[in-house]
């Protein structure tokens, strides 16, 4: 793990491996680690034959800075931006994926920065405003969390992140999960948390996406059903949607062998072709 000072916080992450830029975003409440198998999966090390794989910590995760108070997605977004600017891939476009809060930071990074992107992965995530309801509930959430700390909310919603039969089949998996979930502090996922519930309405940028995008779902995921997975893939100029089977919320850690399979097939039409030999045409 390394750190980075940007924006005046400082960013712990993880960059493995060399050839085209792969930026990885968590959801709430993660961490980085919650990429740990696409991370040793696309991030080898052989020149030439893989991708640099970059995953930060959000601000007010992991290794990052607390900032209590507000973080809107545009914060979340600029802080790549500027992490990334910081490992000198300022010139340099990216594919950029992100799950659940991680995606939406990923379509805010594409409103702010489209001439960035190579391509985009959604995973587990939704493009739509938050109502009067999410906002008031996202709110109060934030103030429980402040209040009584990581603990109750970790135990009630662990299997709807993890598939209940998941967490009895992979009990190392739903662990992990849980660990991110109780090492997050507080603060930061409250921040987080309001400001989502400002979150604007990304339906008018879909179809203005002009990136190769995959869109990927657990089957079995609550929190972002299928149908929201449709919603994205219906409007999102040629996107690809791909469906994990016996998966929740989590569908890369679940089921890592499928989603990594979907995930190097969409990589693998985005590398560009090699160069050819000196002196051919």
């Amino acid at each position: 793990m390394s750190t980075a000072a940007v924006g005046g916080i400082t960013v712990g992450y993880e960059d493995r491996g060399t050839g085209a830029p792969l930026v990885l975003v968590h959801g709430h409440p993660f961490d980085r680690t919650m990429w740990a198998p696409q991370t040793a999966a696309f991030g080898t090390a052989r020149p030439g034959s893989g991708w640099r794989v970059i995953v930060p910590d959000l601000r007010g995760y992991g290794a990052s800075t607390v900032v209590p108070g507000v973080t809107p997605l545009e914060t979340f977004a600029r802080d790549i931006a500027g992490l990334l600017d910081v490992l000198g891939l300022g010139a340099e476009r990216i594919v950029l994926g992100g799950l659940s809060m991680g995606g939406q930071i990923a379509l805010e990074f594409a409103r702010l920065f489209p001439e960035r992107l190579r391509g985009l992965v959604l995973a587990d995530t939704f493009a739509q405003g938050e109502s009067a309801e999410g906002k008031a509930r996202r709110n109060a959430l934030a103030d429980r969390l402040l209040r009584e700390g990581m603990g109750g909310y970790t135990d009630e919603v662990l299997d709807k992140m993890v598939a209940p039969e998941n967490i009895a089949r992979q009990p190392e998996v739903a662990g992990h999960v849980r660990r991110m979930m109780l090492g997050t502090p507080p603060e930061g996922a409250a921040a987080a948390l309001r400001g989502r519930a400002e979150r604007p309405d990304y339906t008018g940028l879909l179809g203005r996406i002009a990136v190769p995008t995959l869109v990927v779902v657990g089957r079995d995921d609550t929190y972002t059903p299928v149908a929201d997975a449709e919603f994205l893939h219906r409007r999102i100029p040629g996107a690809a949607l791909a469906v994990i089977e016996d998966a929740a919320h989590l569908p890369n850690l679940e089921q890592p062998t499928a989603f990594d399979a979907v995930l190097a097939d969409f990589l693998a039409g985005l590398r560009p072709s090699p160069a050819p030999a000196p002196g051919v045409g």
